[in-house]
C-alpha cells in the first residue's frame, strides 16, 4: 500500500496514525478500553505554565508507554504557541484605544504547542519521526 501524507514515511504511517488516535481520544470514551486515550482535552483551559506543561508531558508518556510499546518517545516539547510573538497583535495608542490587530494572534495566547519526537522500533531498523499538535 502506498500512503501519501506529506512528511510521513510509508512504513511509519500506521504508527503515526495510531499515535494521533491515542492522543486525541479522551480517556473513558472507549467501552472496552476505558483507560485508552489521554486527558489532553482537560488542559485546554489550564494556565500555560511549567506545572501544566509537565502534566501534559507525563500524560502523553504514560499513555504511549501503555498502548504503543513499539514506539519510544525521545523528546516532548510543550510551549505556548504565542512564544516569540510578544509585541505582535495589538497596537494601543496614547488614548488607550486599540488601533491595529493581526488576525489569529489572539487565539495563540491560549494555545499550547506539543511536539513529540519518537523512534519506531519494529525490527532491526529503527525510524524516527515527530508529531506536532496544538491544545
Amino acid at each position: 500500500r502506498d500512503y501519501k501524507v506529506t512528511g510521513v514515511q510509508t512504513c511509519a504511517l500506521p504508527i503515526w496514525t495510531d499515535l494521533i488516535h491515542l492522543l486525541l481520544t479522551r480517556k473513558g470514551t472507549r467501552y472496552f478500553l476505558p483507560d485508552f486515550g489521554t486527558r489532553l482535552y482537560e488542559f485546554i483551559f489550564e494556565p500555560l505554565d511549567g506545572p501544566t506543561f509537565s502534566e501534559i508531558e507525563s500524560e502523553i508518556r504514560e499513555s504511549v508507554q501503555e498502548y504503543l510499546p513499539n514506539l519510544t518517545i525521545t523528546k516532548i516539547s510543550v510551549k505556548a504557541a504565542s512564544d516569540g510573538e510578544e509585541g505582535k497583535g495589538s497596537y494601543v495608542n496614547d488614548n488607550d484605544e486599540r488601533v491595529y490587530r493581526v488576525p489569529g494572534i489572539g487565539t495563540k495566547e491560549h494555545t499550547a504547542t506539543v511536539r513529540i519526537d519518537y523512534i519506531i522500533s519494529e525490527s532491526v531498523f529503527n525510524s524516527s519521526d515527530f508529531v506536532i499538535i496544538n491544545i
